[in-house]
């Protein structure tokens, strides 16, 4: 009997050795990045013209800074003007929800440029009712409008992000709470916020990369950042490497923030490792 049993038993199949299909297809396009790489540096090294740099590296660093305080403060407005949108996307008020849906549903349908050329150029077409008003000195302001029409697109987005955090936090977690005799506004600040952070942690940052790479097209409208600099010392230099100094700051900037996220992600979730 037993010998019976040990010719039925059937032995795993062996493991296949060599280069897969799968494996040769990585390895080619790896080599062809890397070729690429190459290339580009070799461009560089050979292009190099330490006057130009010398004459646009100032400037690239206050176009690098005009990029910064433009995501930063959008992304801040946006925050603030998120908890909202978030809220009405929630309420029971089916009209509130049906505004804050609509408001969602446009500026995540919608092209960030389109966005803001609307504010930019749109706008621009009710200078006599905005000087009523006042708000023309805001308006005429290319900074300004890129600023406007970046919180309310990076808005929709964090409030998509903030609700779908939120509900991803069980009920439970409201009821348990109620039995201890805590009230919303203690259940949501001590117990719910905290929890949620966490799952949106990565979506926000993602949302951040996704601004700052985003807010090149602000040079279209004049405005002076990394990109517009960019530009600027193209069309008088016509020195192709003037954007890949761009590229490389973007990539730098991006690096940057995506290792700080991680730091930040391990840090708080050293609780939920084990």
């Amino acid at each position: 009997m037993s010998t019976d049993m040990q010719a039925t038993v059937e032995r795993p199949p062996v493991a296949r050795q060599g280069w897969t299909r799968a494996r040769t297809i990585g390895v080619i396009l790896l080599a062809i990045w890397a070729v690429l790489g190459l290339a580009v540096l070799g461009f560089m090294i050979n292009a190099w013209d330490p006057n130009i740099f010398t004459r646009y590296a100032p400037r690239y660093l206050s176009g690098l800074w005009v990029t910064i305080q433009l995501v930063a403060v959008s992304v801040f407005l946006g925050a603030i003007l998120s908890v909202p949108v978030a809220l009405g996307r929630t309420s029971r008020n089916r009209f509130i929800a049906a505004l804050a849906y609509a408001y969602v549903y446009f500026f995540r349908g919608t092209p960030l440029l389109a966005q803001t050329f609307l504010v930019y150029y749109g706008l621009g077409s009710f200078r006599p009712e905005l000087q009523a008003v006042g708000l023309w000195t805001f308006f005429r302001e290319a900074w300004y409008c890129a600023v406007f029409a970046f919180t309310l697109n990076t808005a929709a987005y964090q409030a998509e992000i903030l609700r779908g955090a939120i509900e991803s936090v069980g009920k439970g977690q409201w009821e348990a709470a109620s039995a201890l005799g805590l009230s919303r506004f203690q259940t949501a600040r001590k117990i719910i916020i905290p929890q949620a952070l966490i799952v949106a942690l990565r979506p926000y940052g993602n949302e951040i990369i996704l601004m700052i790479k985003g807010s090149a097209i602000v040079a279209i409208i004049t405005v002076y950042d990394l990109m517009g600099e960019t530009r600027r010392a193209y069309a008088r230099t016509f020195d192709f490497q003037t954007y890949i100094w761009a590229a490389i700051i973007y990539l730098g900037i991006v690096e940057i923030l995506r290792n700080t996220i991680d730091w930040i992600e391990r840090r708080i979730t050293k609780h939920l490792k084990r």
